[in-house]
This record gives C-alpha cells, sequence and structure tokens, in this order.
C-alpha cells in the first residue's frame, strides 16, 4: 500500500509519500508526520456524498431505505486537512460529526459498469462528514449550509492505495479518547464500487474526485475544544479539533439557526419519530453559545 499526501512545506504545497514516520517529497525533503502542516491529500473538482448507507444509522433512523442511493454535494470551500480545525459560528450550537470512508477517482468514470467501477477508484481516505443542524429545517433537502460550510469537509491524513474495503474494515470514531462510533464496512448497503457507477451515470468522475460513503449510527453534537479523531484500519487516522468562529453567522440576511425537535433529534439522537412534531425550543441566538456543561448535552 501507498500512503500519499499534500503538505506545506517551506511556503508551497509539496505532495509527500510516507515512509515510516516520515514523509518525503520528490526531491527527496524529508519531514516527520507530526511535524507536517496536512493539507486535504486531493484536490478535486467535486465532492459528492451519499446519504444513508450503514444499516446501523438506518435502523437508528427508524426508516426504511431507498431502492437505490440520494446524494448531496459539499463544496470545495469545504475542505480541510488533517488536524485542521472544525470552526462553529459563535452562535450555532449543534454541530455533528459522521465519520467516513471517502472514495478517490483515479481514472475518468462515466458511463461505467458496476464491475469495471473498482479500476476507476484511484484509492481512499478518511473523511469526517460534519454537519451544522442548526440549518436543517432550511437546508435539509440541500443539506448545503448544514454539510457545506467551511471547514466541514475534513480529509485525510493520506490517500491509500491498494487497500480494499471488502475485507470488513472498521471504522471507529473517537471523541475526546471516548469510542462514539465503530461499525464495518460489510455494513454498507451499497458498495464502493456501486456508488461509483451510479453516480458516473449521469455525472463524470474527474481524476481526485472524492466520494463520501456514509457514516454509521451515533452521530452526535461536539463543542468547542473538543478533539475527534476517526481511524480506519489501514487507512490511519483523521484527527481534528472544534473551535468557536470569531464571528456569528449574519442575523442581517438569510434564514438563521434553529432549534426544533427536527434539529434537535437529529443532532442528539433519539425520538425519531417525533421529528418535526414538537415545538421549537425557546433559543436566544443573540447570546453567547451554548456552554459545554448545558444539561441539553
Amino acid at each position: 500500500m501507498t500512503d500519499t499526501r499534500r503538505i506545506f512545506l517551506d511556503g508551497a504545497i509539496v505532495p509527500v509519500t510516507r515512509h515510516g514516520d516520515d514523509l518525503v517529497g520528490g526531491d527527496g525533503r524529508t519531514v516527520a508526520i507530526d511535524d507536517a502542516h496536512h493539507l486535504a491529500p486531493v484536490q478535486p473538482s467535486k465532492i459528492l456524498c451519499v446519504h444513508l448507507n450503514y444499516t446501523s444509522r438506518v435502523d437508528e433512523f427508524q426508516v426504511s431505505l431507498p431502492p437505490a442511493p440520494t446524494y448531496f454535494q459539499k463544496p470545495l470551500s469545504s475542505l480541510t486537512g488533517h488536524r485542521g480545525d472544525i470552526v462553529r459560528p459563535s452562535n450555532c450550537n449543534w454541530l455533528n460529526y459522521e465519520g467516513e470512508i471517502a472514495i478517490v477517482i483515479g481514472r475518468t468514470a462515466r458511463g461505467v459498469s458496476h464491475a469495471d467501477a473498482w479500476d476507476h477508484i484511484a484509492g481512499y481516505t478518511i473523511a469526517n462528514d460534519y454537519g451544522l443542524h442548526d440549518f436543517r429545517d432550511t437546508d435539509a433537502g440541500s443539506m448545503l449550509r448544514v454539510k457545506g460550510s467551511d471547514t466541514m469537509c475534513p480529509l485525510g491524513p493520506g490517500v491509500v492505495t491498494d487497500w480494499d474495503p471488502r475485507d470488513g474494515q472498521v471504522l471507529t470514531t473517537i471523541v475526546n479518547g471516548e469510542v462514539v462510533q465503530e461499525a464495518s464496512t460489510e455494513e454498507m448497503t451499497w458498495d464502493m464500487a456501486y456508488l461509483v457507477a451510479d453516480l458516473a451515470r449521469s455525472i463524470t468522475l474527474e481524476p481526485g474526485d472524492v466520494i463520501l460513503s456514509g457514516t454509521p449510527a451515533n452521530s452526535r453534537t461536539v463543542y468547542p475544544g473538543d478533539v475527534v479523531e476517526v481511524s480506519v484500519e489501514g487507512l490511519g487516522t483523521l484527527t481534528n479539533t472544534i473551535v468557536d468562529g470569531p464571528l456569528p453567522v449574519s442575523v442581517e440576511v438569510g434564514a438563521q439557526p434553529t432549534e426544533t425537535e427536527q434539529v434537535l433529534s437529529t443532532a442528539r439522537g433519539g425520538d425519531w419519530e417525533f421529528r418535526g412534531q414538537r415545538a421549537p425550543h425557546p433559543t436566544d441566538f443573540s447570546t453567547v453559545p451554548t456552554p459545554r456543561n448545558d444539561p441539553r448535552r
């Protein structure tokens, strides 16, 4: 297996390959992994994401899967890398992690079969499909601000080739040292090649494009100061820290953060059958953010 990364080194973006505890550039420059400034390991033209795929997440939502996957898209401005900060706007409260495996396209794919789609995958990396659920009431269909706000798509640390998700690889999400998600790729309803072939029926996938393949159960809210790690067997560990943004989302224009039952049940888990049926939680979003010891946690 080969692990390739992109780092910021001596004022430039440098592609490097992992060799043990070091990262080595094509010109021989070497930097220790722990000292490297990681960037997202690829430069995609698009980031496409499947809504539901893992059976544990489907069971948690108390829903039935549609006959085929449904998708949403994250803008490129949502990208960040390993050890990058995840910025929660100061007047938002409901930021959730979603540990995932990301497919990286290696060859242009358009109209490929399920069987042939495997040959169009360059490798895999780790993603955390963060969701700012304060906007779930207004962007539930597109998920644009929920999943597409700045820094909400960390990828990394590297792209690993010759790694096979069909071997039942385990994904684990850890918050402040506590395991909060754990599942095998055997839980996936639609495998990686299916997702590639499905999307490529009508969308040309270019080298470097990324497809997020879904998250297992137990996506929950994280807070400024929390450290979130997503580990996948054979791919490594993606680590990010949640920070409070210096600015709130503007109140001058646009939809504002909400705390309806839809928002709370999605962010905190449970009571899925009551989503959207109960009154909004009274919250004044012009005040300071919810503290970490808020009993609603």
